[in-house]
């Protein structure tokens, strides 16, 4: 099972004591931010209950899975998210 958006702005203003309009404006916020600051190379930490970071990737080769030829891929940037220690606790109950 899994909380789409629509169920996760719902829930947050229903504990936040929101409208809908407003929490769905804050998560929108949120993911503003986070693509932001993660473009521009900064790290962004929730304490206790995330930290998520932009990695880099080295050039490296692959093989095309249709033909078998080998390929050249090159570098490029990957998102690192870490679980914080809050988390970490709610899942392992």
């Amino acid at each position: 099972m899994s909380l789409n958006r629509t169920e996760l702005i719902a829930k947050i203003a229903e504990r936040a004591n929101l409208t809908k309009t407003d929490a769905d404006a804050a998560i929108s916020a949120l993911q503003e931010v986070l693509v932001e600051s993660l473009s521009a190379g900064e790290a962004v930490k929730i304490t206790g209950l995330m930290s998520i970071e932009r990695t880099e990737r080295a050039a490296r080769k692959g093989r095309n899975p249709r033909t078998g030829e080998e390929i050249e891929i090159p570098a490029g940037y990957g998102v690192k998210l870490s679980a914080g220690s809050a988390l970490k606790k709610a899942v392992t109950k």
